[in-house]
C-alpha cells in the first residue's frame, strides 16, 4: 500500500458494494482505525438502498491476520483494551444485522479475528490455498471473541479443535465443517463470488432483508418460538408488494419487477 492509500476501499457496481481491506503490509490486521472505517462503511451501506449485496475482500498476502497485536500491546489499561474488543464486536454484529447479505471472498490466510470476520459473513467463498485458524492459544490469548462467531457456524468438536490446537485448517476442511460455502481454484474465485453476488442482487431487496433478519433471530429461539416468529414474518412478507408481484409474475410466466417494499 502506498502512502495516502485508504486502509479500506469501497467500490460499487450494479448493486454490489465491495469493501476491500487494504493493509497488505500488516496482513490486513484489524487496527482500531481499520475497524472504525469498517463500522462506518457498514453503517452507510445499511442506509443505502442502492446496495443489494456486500462483498468483503482483501489485498495482499493474507485475508486478515486478526487484531493488530503491536497496537494491542501498546494499549494502556483495562478500559483501552476493552474498548478495542467492544469495537470489534460491534463490527461483527453489524455484519450479521446488516440488511444486505455479506459475502466473504477469502483469497488467503484468515486467522483469529480474521477467521471471526469470515464466520460472521452470511456466505463465504475461499481459494483452495486459503487457510483458517484461531491460534490465540499459542500466544497465551485464547480466541474467545472469534469463538462466538466460529461456534455458530461449525460443530462444537470442530470449533474446539481449532480453538484448543491453534492449528490451521485448509479450505477443503473449512468447507466440510461449514465455515465456508465453497473452496474454489484461485483463478475462478473472483468469478464465483461475482456470480453469486449478481444472483442475490437480482432478488427483491425487501424479501432478502426480511429473510436475513428472521434467519438470525430464529436461531436464538426455542423451536416453538422460532416457528411462531417465522409465521409472523411470513404473514407480513406475504402482504408486501414484492411478494404480490413475485407471485403474479410466477403465475403469468414473466420476470418480476421488484419495488423493494
Amino acid at each position: 500500500m502506498s502512502e495516502g492509500e485508504p486502509i479500506l476501499m469501497r467500490r460499487d457496481e450494479a448493486g454490489v458494494a465491495t469493501l476491500t481491506l487494504n493493509r497488505p503490509a500488516a496482513r490486513n490486521a484489524l487496527s482500531v482505525a481499520l475497524m472504525t472505517e469498517l463500522e462506518a462503511a457498514l453503517s452507510a451501506i445499511a442506509a443505502d438502498a442502492s446496495v443489494k449485496v456486500v462483498v468483503l475482500a482483501a489485498n495482499g498476502p493474507a485475508f486478515c491476520a486478526g487484531h493488530d497485536l503491536k497496537e494491542m500491546r501498546g494499549l494502556a489499561g483495562r478500559e483501552a483494551v476493552a474498548a478495542v474488543f467492544a469495537l470489534c464486536s460491534r463490527v461483527m454484529t453489524a455484519i450479521v444485522r446488516l440488511p444486505q447479505p455479506v459475502v466473504a471472498k477469502v483469497h488467503a490466510m484468515a486467522t483469529a479475528a480474521g477467521c471471526q470476520l469470515v464466520a460472521s459473513c452470511d456466505l463465504a467463498y475461499a481459494s483452495t490455498g486459503a487457510k483458517f485458524a484461531t491460534p490465540g492459544v499459542n500466544i497465551g490469548l485464547f480466541c474467545s471473541t472469534p469463538m462466538v462467531a466460529l461456534s455458530r457456524v461449525v460443530g462444537r468438536k470442530q470449533a474446539m479443535e481449532m480453538l484448543l490446537s491453534g492449528v490451521p485448517v485448509n479450505a477443503a476442511t473449512a468447507e466440510s465443517w461449514g465455515l465456508i460455502n465453497h473452496a474454489v481454484d484461485p483463478e475462478v474465485l473472483d468469478g464465483e463470488v461475482a456470480a453469486m453476488a449478481r444472483l442475490i442482487a437480482g432478488k427483491s431487496s425487501h424479501t432478502v432483508k426480511v429473510g436475513k433478519e428472521a434467519f438470525y433471530r430464529q436461531l436464538e429461539m426455542g423451536l416453538d418460538d422460532a416457528y411462531a416468529h417465522a409465521s409472523r414474518v411470513m404473514t407480513e412478507n406475504m402482504l408486501a408488494m414484492d411478494a404480490a408481484e413475485g407471485i403474479d409474475a410466477f403465475l403469468e410466466k414473466r420476470p418480476p419487477v421488484w419495488r423493494g417494499c
